[in-house]
């Protein structure tokens, strides 16, 4: 059990390392040497040039002007300056909207902490309920929260109330977000200049035909069905092994940079290296020769597979991208469903290009099922037998309480420099530490599960890894916890007293996310704007391997806005103060830190050093919005639960109403706002299409859409091309290769005997 002390030496620690990385990344922004690791977006742009190419030789290196040293704090009101229409011009829509997830933040807690700091706090505090009972395990802090009230006080009726006003301030400040997002999604994309996506369909799970290739086969579907609006389509091609050989050319010839780089640096010693995995063992040869050698090998290796993809009829994927004349009419194909039989020809929206992930459009559809099933089964098992580490870590935040059962810790235990260190610090380091790792398996659980878009592959990675904070790292943690924490009492009481014992150690559990607060979002926030292992990864690239400015700027690494790994983490915060607003307020000023900080750190990384790897429009939102609703839900029954045991029997019905308006809510924000994220009005669509024949009237659309689909690393080469059909033609006949004067069975295509 974490005492005051303990969480005041574990704030201590966290506020001094996070002023310490603070500070030194405002003094190492300052230098010339670094500038490229700290502001490499303006760079992409090509506004911002290298400080480094005039001046003295010192000066290229270390910034000489000490005034510049007396505003090295400066950064913060700059990244708070620009306004958010110029922030979605420079750095697009997603990250602009993900900034004001930690501004919710700010919106909803900053109120609820001035109510329950006003209200909460002295009702709690002079409860007094803690110190009557000799066979609880407390700390000060707990007698601020709703532990310290006796069983059947009247004082809960503060709590009820205070539930329904911080409910429905949750709930209000949800809609206008809701309602915001919703708006700037649809301005967004009537003013977004024009963009491949817009007017292409993924077309999945193409039925086979006898008589037609896959290409064939879906020209003639679209000529059929989309007469008027069928522009040009590509087909996907599995060139998954030709992608790993040209990815493991390019690793080869980077090996090969860095030793000619060495070689001229030192021209009397030609550099060696050994035959083995990573040149670490083997025969030691000539590295130039060596690497030269194996380029030339995987240059015949890469030419064999891809004249293998390209003329190999089973390398080509029952499925195309399908790009029209119009964005009402790729709307109309996306959002309609294209035959009789709902399990083939299946339409959606194409992402755009940067955001498609090529590896997954080779996986058959018939087998996304069976790899989505199988990786359910996974997440179970890695949910479950997470809950060994959850149960160690409750440990270390509990071991006053382990003591009573095992004794020989006491020796250790009663050392205060330790035990602080241990209970008020340890346990939030060791949990992110075992959290380190998760998001990287979490995500490649995703791509065996074969979406085929970066984002939806981040969507889907956060979804996992919300659901498993929410079941370790919240319930885990009060429930281990509980038990720990309470072992004594729960090996000698009676069974009909253990309920009320979890009921009230329940809001104890608050000193343990209080030090993991401070650990994650207040030194770890503070870590993520110094930029530590890009910055040492940049300078050893730049140290062996650039020899040129392009080197240069490829060796920059700007990075992104994991989506996947930092929403979740953000939603830990907002359960956590939506949890413990009426039963723990003390942590809500945590929490509020949390959220300020981060805001600042995070705008000023997206203005500066973050470049998205694709736009997706602000697509998650919803997916943001339902787990706040869902963590509201969680803290309304929980506090439910909570008084039930504290004999509050004739208050805690009430709440039931809560949750029951809480999913109506979000039943009416989903029905409201959520068709703007996944459906592209043929209003808006119309409109853009007119506003642009009137402007552009000579606009070539299928020389700007024909190469945009095609598989990276066939950019450079020549493909035979479907034709667009004719807009002056006027003979309805579309031609055909099947012999058969047979229908299709899909009812989609009609034999061209038929002249139909």
């Amino acid at each position: 059990m974490a005492s005051l002390q303990d969480i005041g030496v574990a704030a201590a620690i966290n506020i001094l390392s996070a002023f310490a990385f603070l500070v030194a990344f405002a003094i190492l922004r300052l230098q010339p040497f670094n500038d490229r690791v700290y502001f490499p977006k303006w760079y992409l742009k090509g506004i911002r040039s290298s400080p480094t190419h005039s001046g003295a030789l010192v000066s290229k290196f270390v910034n000489l002007d000490f005034r510049t040293y007396m505003k090295f704090l400066n950064w913060m009101p700059a990244a708070l300056r620009m306004p958010e229409p110029e922030l979605i011009d420079h750095a697009g829509l997603d990250s602009a909207v993900y900034i004001r997830i930690y501004l919710l933040g700010l919106k909803i807690f900053i109120p609820l902490t001035v109510l329950a700091f006003a209200v909460l706090v002295p009702v709690n505090w002079t409860g007094n309920m803690l110190e009557n009972n000799k066979d609880l395990t407390f700390s000060d802090i707990d007698k601020l929260s709703i532990s310290n009230v006796a069983s059947g006080s009247k004082r809960f009726w503060a709590h009820l109330i205070m539930s329904y006003v911080f409910s429905f301030w949750t709930c209000y400040v949800l809609y206008k977000e809701y309602k915001n997002v919703a708006s700037m999604r649809l301005h967004f994309l009537a003013s977004v200049n024009r963009r491949p996506d817009q007017f292409t369909v993924l077309v999945r799970n193409v039925p086979p035909d006898p008589d037609e290739s896959v290409s064939e086969h879906v020209e003639h579907f679209f000529c059929v069905n989309h007469p008027d609006h069928y522009l040009t389509h590509q087909v996907v091609y599995n060139a998954n092994k030709l992608a790993k050989l040209v990815t493991k050319k390019k690793s080869l010839q980077n090996r090969l940079n860095y030793y000619q780089n060495k070689y001229e640096r030192n021209p009397t010693k030609k550099p060696t290296t050994k035959t083995g995995f990573w040149g670490l063992w083997g025969t030691t040869v000539d590295a130039i020769d060596f690497y030269t050698a194996e380029i030339e090998k995987m240059c015949k290796e890469e030419t064999a597979e891809r004249e293998r993809v390209i003329s190999d009829p089973k390398a080509i994927m029952p499925a195309a991208f399908v790009s029209f004349k119009s964005r009402w009419g790729a709307a109309v194909c996306a959002q309609t469903q294209q035959s009789s039989n709902p399990t083939v020809w299946l339409t959606d929206w194409a992402s755009e290009p940067r955001d498609i992930y090529w590896t997954n459009l080779a996986i058959p559809y018939v087998e996304l099922t069976i790899r989505r099933l199988i990786m359910a089964v996974a997440l179970f098992f890695l949910t479950f037998f997470f809950m060994i580490p959850i149960a160690f870590v409750q440990s270390l935040a509990n071991i006053v309480g382990i003591e009573k059962v095992f004794p020989f810790l006491k020796s250790l235990i009663e050392m205060k420099v330790v035990k602080s260190v241990i209970q008020g610090f340890l346990p939030g380091i060791a949990l992110k530490i075992f959290l380190i790792l998760l998001p990287t398996i979490l995500m490649t659980m995703s791509k065996i599960e074969g979406f085929t878009s970066l984002s939806s592959l981040e969507r889907r990675s956060a979804g996992k890894f919300h659901l498993f904070i929410l079941v370790n790292v919240f319930l885990g943690s009060i429930i281990t916890g509980t038990a720990f924490q309470q072992l004594h009492n729960f090996i000698n009481q009676s069974a009909s007293e253990i309920p009320k014992t979890v009921g009230v150690s329940i809001p104890m559990k608050a000193t343990f996310f209080i030090t993991y607060i401070m650990v994650d979002g207040w030194a770890g926030i503070a870590a993520e704007i110094l930029r530590l292992v890009p910055l040492i990864v940049f300078h050893l690239k730049n140290t062996f391997l650039v020899k040129t400015d392009q080197d240069r700027e490829q060796a920059m690494d700007p990075g992104s806005l994991d989506f996947a790994s930092s929403e979740p983490r953000i939603q830990l915060y907002f359960l956590l103060g939506l949890v413990y607003s009426v039963v723990t307020p003390i942590l809500l000023p945590f929490i509020v830190v949390f959220f300020g900080l981060a805001y600042m750190v995070f705008r000023h990384q997206i203005i500066n050093v973050y470049e998205q790897t694709y736009e997706s429009g602000a697509a998650f939102w919803p997916d943001v919005h339902r787990r706040l609703v869902t963590g509201l839900i969680i803290s309304q029954l929980l506090l439910m639960g909570l008084l039930s045991t504290k004999g509050a029997e004739q208050s805690s019905p009430l709440l039931i109403a809560l949750p029951v308006l809480t999913i109506w809510f979000h039943i009416f924000c989903k029905g409201r706002f959520e068709s703007a994220f996944v459906k592209f009005p043929l209003q808006d669509a119309m409109i853009k299409d007119t506003l642009e024949r009137a402007t552009e009237p000579n606009l070539n659309l299928k020389s700007y859409l024909q190469d945009a689909y095609i598989h990276p690393i066939f950019k450079d080469e020549e493909f035979e091309r479907p034709s667009a059909i004719d807009e002056e033609e006027n003979n309805p006949l579309v031609p055909t290769k099947r012999n058969s004067h047979r229908s299709s069975k899909y009812g989609s295509e009609i034999s061209s005997e038929t002249g139909v």
